[in-house]
């Protein structure tokens, strides 16, 4: 790609980037939210046509193709959020717009053969039968890379492929992505996992503000060079490298849960009775492999499922029973994991979601106050680095990291004594989780307690006064921070060697 540009009215999203990638190779492209690499990447794949540069694919100029050319020319992307049915099966899901058919209608054996063959051969096992909705994340996301695989992509574009992946998952998705590459597949990945970009890539595009900055060979770089790139100053990598100093939390129990049982509809004990109570001033982290409860555990709490027995106590108050709204009004914030279903409302614009769930606080007369919900979105987006800057854009036209701040700035705006934040920086860049963390920490501070769930053992460690492991439904392990690391951690999110035991 050479000098491509492409703007969206006022927005340019890509300002003269060039980007160069061997056949054979996993390249990574790295940058600030908003950064325009996925905007690139949707030129390169044919779903948006450039205003200016040049595209060519071996050599040949494809330059202002269409989606269909490009996947015809073996050019696959799978997108940051799926693009799957979930009420039809993996198999209907992989062939659909390339049926094979008997005669004049859809042949679905042939189908599920196809598709369970190609699933086996590539390592991405996948039951071609079962409904993609009741499919673990991880187990959707091969879904979307075999539907690539199906139509024959020789390049294949991955737009954030970890970012709702547990630690096992990344590692199993790692090894097919080195089995294509082996296979004389071409892969170009979207990440902010610097960690991820160490291991699994051979080079690096670096864009930072809709322009190309550096491109640098992985063997002969470091997460922080790669940061200090993205962002233009050094960052700090929270992790198991900068533990955070000991503190003894003496503040009173403000989030008590005690024998917590939570059903769905696969699952009678999805949560199986689990007990424990966050402190004013704590963060209690929650570590465990995705698809162990962790969901169903936060829904609960947040008044979004109500098929739970057991108690639920804010501030002292029994909230079982109570709707979500009336949770909030008790003190309760919640930053979703699903920032696109549960957190936002993709039609608003920035200062409209901003305010969602405050509506109160910014009217008069029955009226909104638009001059105050402006003034409210321009310091939100100041504080949070949000991009565009625009009160007035639309939020699906956003990155999804930029998203995820909207939803981080509106939360923590709100008067509450308990945040339950769920994975509060997936999808989210560098520079902007180091601002998240620093948040977190600052109302902890200011005497808040936090249940944070993540799927990032760093995050956990980086940020957790207590850590609670959560297997099969169950807290099998709990421990003070000074007491934890990612092997003790991951040995107890496997189920090896751990006892159960309530959180005290």
């Amino acid at each position: 790609m050479r000098g491509i540009r492409k703007a969206f009215g006022a927005c340019v999203a890509n300002d003269g980037v060039d980007l160069e990638v061997e056949k054979g190779e996993i390249h990574a492209i790295v940058g600030e939210n908003g950064a325009g690499k996925s905007t690139l990447m949707k030129l390169a794949a044919g779903v948006d046509r450039p205003d200016g540069g040049t595209l060519e694919i071996e050599g040949r100029d494809v330059t202002g193709w269409s989606a269909s050319e490009a996947i015809a020319a073996g050019v696959g992307m799978v997108h940051q959020h799926f693009m799957l049915v979930p009420t039809l099966t993996v198999a209907e899901n992989v062939v659909l717009g390339s049926e094979p058919t008997k005669g004049a209608r859809f042949d679905l054996e042939a189908a599920m053969a196809a598709v369970d063959k190609l699933s086996k051969v590539t390592g991405l096992d996948v039951p071609v039968d079962r409904l993609v909705g009741e499919l673990a994340v991880g187990i959707q996301q091969r879904v979307e890379i075999l539907k690539t695989l199906y139509r024959g992509a020789r390049i294949i574009i991955l737009d954030e492929p970890t970012a709702v992946l547990s630690p096992p998952e990344v590692r199993e998705l790692f090894t097919v992505l080195r089995t294509l590459r082996d296979g004389g597949a071409t892969i170009v990945l979207i990440t902010h996992k610097l960690r991820e970009v160490m291991e699994i890539s051979k080079t690096i595009t670096v864009m930072h503000k809709g322009k190309t900055v550096t491109r640098l060979r992985t063997s002969e770089t470091s997460p922080a060079a790669i940061a200090r790139a993205m962002v233009g100053r050094d960052v700090r990598l929270d992790g198991e490298e900068n533990p955070p100093e000991p503190r003894e939390v003496t503040g009173e129990v403000v989030l008590e849960v005690r024998d917590l049982v939570v059903a769905t509809s696969g699952r009678p004990r999805a949560v199986d009775r689990v007990s424990f109570e966050v402190k004013a001033g704590e963060i209690l982290g929650i570590a465990g492999v995705e698809g162990n409860g962790q969901t169903e555990l936060i829904e609960a709490i947040a008044g979004i499922r109500r098929n739970a027995s057991g108690g639920i106590r804010l501030g002292g108050v029994d909230i079982g029973g109570l709707s979500v709204r009336e949770r909030t009004g008790k003190g309760l914030a919640h930053v979703p994991e699903d920032r696109q279903r549960r957190g936002l409302v993709l039609d608003f614009t920035i200062a409209e979601n901003l305010v969602l769930g405050r509506l109160g606080e910014f009217s008069r007369y029955g009226f909104l106050d638009q001059q105050r919900v402006h003034a409210n979105a321009e310091e939100k987006i100041r504080g949070l680095d949000i991009r565009p800057p625009d009160p007035s854009a639309i939020t699906s036209a956003l990155s999804g990291g930029n998203q995820q701040k909207i939803v981080i700035a509106r939360e923590l705006s709100r008067s509450f004594r308990v945040l339950l934040a769920a994975q509060p920086t997936r999808g989210v860049d560098v520079g902007a989780i180091e601002l998240i963390h620093d948040l977190l920490r600052k109302v902890r501070d200011e005497g808040k307690a936090i249940l944070l769930v993540s799927a990032e053992l760093q995050e956990i460690l980086a940020l957790s006064d207590r850590i609670a492991v959560l297997y099969r439904g169950r807290i099998v392990a709990t421990m003070p921070r000074s007491e934890a690391s990612s092997e003790i951690l991951g040995a107890h999110m496997a189920g090896i060697g751990a006892k159960d035991e309530a959180a005290a």
